[in-house]
């Protein structure tokens, strides 16, 4: 049910209705409508594009919905379109593309290779009075069309909306409905390369008022000859995703934020191996004095450092599941950087996040039950039944809700009972069992915990500590760096998944992943060591937290997104939003608490390594 996933997609377009429209990549526009294409389909083998003159082309429609709501798309026939004549015919989809709530059926247009067409009819129709509401609804909501022409995408708007102003009387909203739409479709030889449709401002037919409108819909269709090979027609569909000087800016703020952060943190690493460099001689110098000294400091709980956290099932099966995370994190950084997602399928990206999901579910069974072993956990059964449930069972339960609302929506993106079942299958026959096979490994494995000290018998005292060394107010120091570190990039991620724009740098989001790791580890490793410092011994769970109280920023930044920089409106919409930003943001606390948790075991061990303990 991993439906979003962190990463990898955004965008942040303006779209306002007017009086004229204009052609751009693919895209009907309205006068001051930015709308840039996003999602291109995976491409089928050279030899299926192949077609002769005359030879038919399927033209596949795909979805409509309100344009600042892109979880709230409705099939494309919802609305009273042209159906064929031969009756709906529907696309077999895939997994992802299921997940993203495609949904392919055939259209009317007879769009056949290198055939033009001049005002072709394509139907006549009466609207109702209940045909006439759904097309005003379109309108005043702002809707879009997409279709596939040769697995290339194509855009448009169903009308426009006109202001209407008279000397002393208040404005007046006209709705006026697109009934010809015109495609531009450029061929090299035998082979589609770009395909954009207009529409003609001239003809609309308003639907303002009304019972009954008569409505003709038509069509042409006009194609030219270029020269742009058939392995570079998907290249127009990143040009427009970052234009040369916000690429300039982009890669600017960027190093500007990671060299402050860099800065920041090389400042206090310098001050923390000075002070543990003051430790360490101050210490050794207690030992070779036969002086008895006031006990204080880190050094002093040495026999309680290594006593093992609360919870410690609960405790293990985050491990097991934020490596996993991680683990599944980087193969799919990995898989996008020598370009497998190319060019832009989202679906592409989903099934591979639910696959890799589903494989690398036998590192959270062993991780989780080696290190419950290893902390002296007897019932293993029950760590690796809370190892497989700790991510999935959440999602589970969000996913049950939002689909419920997607039901009640009738909308594209809720998904069908057989791909429910089929997601279960795989959690079923594969993520569930290998986490079982894993915890199997990690059980019987000879693998002990390493702890430089002994533990004594009976946990030390902690001292009374003033309210800011406390959990919640360390998550707030130890999330903030972090976050200062990556919110740039955000925006650009939140409008690619919650927008219409594709997110094609993924060495820079890979960089900035890679310095959110390193500011984590250091920034939890800092606040462990004052933790230690006054004699707190209770580092684990602390450690955990203040790592992945980065993800509890980030959905901090949902809200600011959410009300302040994107247009997005309507229960369903809101819903998913924030339903599965809560479940991307889990997903982040788990595994940068995990992070954390294990650069501050690294650092412990090395420290307490370093002095000599009784």
């Amino acid at each position: 049910m991993v439906r979003n996933c962190l990463v990898l997609y955004f965008f942040a377009v303006l779209c306002s209705s007017g009086t004229h429209a204009v052609r751009f990549g693919g895209i009907v526009h309205g006068p001051g409508t930015e709308l840039d294409p996003s999602i291109s389909r995976s491409l089928l083998g050279s030899s299926d594009h192949v077609y002769k003159v005359h030879e038919k082309v399927s033209l596949y429609a795909n979805k409509v919905g309100p344009f600042h709501n892109p979880s709230e798309t409705y099939e494309y026939y919802r609305l009273p379109f042209c159906p064929p004549p031969e009756g709906l015919e529907h696309k077999t989809e895939d997994l992802g593309e299921v997940l993203i709530g495609d949904r392919l059926v055939s259209t009317p247009y007879d769009v056949s290779f290198r055939v033009d067409h001049e005002n072709e009819k394509l139907c006549s129709k009466n609207l109702s009075a209940k045909d006439l509401k759904k097309f005003r609804k379109a309108v005043k909501d702002d809707y879009y069309f997409q279709m596939y022409y040769d697995d290339l995408p194509l855009w448009g708007f169903i009308g426009k909306v006109e202001k209407i102003l008279r000397p002393g009387q208040p404005a007046e909203m006209r709705y006026y409905l697109f009934t010809h739409v015109h495609f531009d479709i450029s061929y090299n030889n035998d082979r589609v390369i770009e395909i954009n449709v207009s529409t003609d401002p001239l003809r609309t037919v308003d639907i303002t008022e009304g019972e009954s409108i008569p409505v003709e819909f038509s069509y042409s269709v006009k194609w030219k000859e270029t020269s742009i090979p058939f392995d570079r027609r998907m290249e127009k569909y990143s040009r427009y995703s970052f234009l040369p000087q916000h690429l300039e800016i982009h890669w600017f703020s960027i190093i500007n934020s990671c060299v402050t952060v860099l800065l920041l943190t090389g400042f206090l690493a310098t001050i923390l191996m000075r002070v543990l460099k003051n430790d360490f001689v101050k210490y050794t110098r207690e030992e070779d004095s036969a002086e008895e000294q006031e006990e204080m400091g880190w050094k002093y709980v040495h026999g309680d450092v290594f006593r093992f956290p609360p919870l410690v099932s609960l405790f293990c099966a985050t491990i097991g599941t934020g490596t996993q995370l991680f683990t599944m994190v980087l193969c799919v950084f990995m898989l996008a950087l020598v370009g497998v997602f190319y060019p832009y399928n989202r679906g592409a990206l989903l099934t591979a996040i639910i696959v890799l999901y589903a494989l690398t579910s036998g590192i959270a069974g062993y991780v989780s039950s080696s290190n419950f072993k290893q902390m002296g956990g007897e019932k293993w059964v029950r760590n690796v039944l809370l190892t497989s449930s700790l991510f999935c069972l959440p999602m589970f339960l969000v996913f049950c809700f939002l689909n419920t609302v997607a039901i009640s929506y009738r909308s594209t993106a809720a998904l069908p009972f057989g791909t429910i079942c089929i997601i279960f299958v795989i959690w079923a026959l594969v993520t569930f069992p290998l986490t079982v096979l894993g915890g199997i490994a990690g059980k019987n494995s000879n693998q002990e915990f390493y702890a430089p000290c002994r533990t004594n018998k009976y946990p030390r005292e902690i001292p009374q500590l003033p309210w800011y060394r406390h959990t919640i107010p360390q998550m707030c120091m130890a999330g903030f760096l972090p976050f200062s570190a990556i919110y740039i990039e955000l925006y650009y991620i939140f409008a690619s998944v919650w927008g219409h724009k594709v997110y094609t740098i993924y060495s820079i989001l890979f960089i900035v992943f890679i310095i959110l790791l390193i500011v984590t580890a250091f920034i939890t490793i800092a606040l462990t060591y004052f933790q230690l410092a006054v004699e707190d011994h209770e580092w684990w769970w602390r450690s955990m937290m203040c790592g992945g109280s980065t993800g509890m920023f980030i959905y901090g930044y949902c809200f600011y997104y959410y009300f302040a920089r994107s247009d997005m409106s309507g229960f369903m919409q809101t819903s998913f939003f924030f339903g599965y930003m809560f479940m991307i943001c889990y997903g982040f606390f788990i595994m940068l608490g995990t992070v954390g948790y294990r650069a501050s075991l690294v650092f412990v061990r090395h420290i307490y390594k370093a002095i000599k303990c009784e």
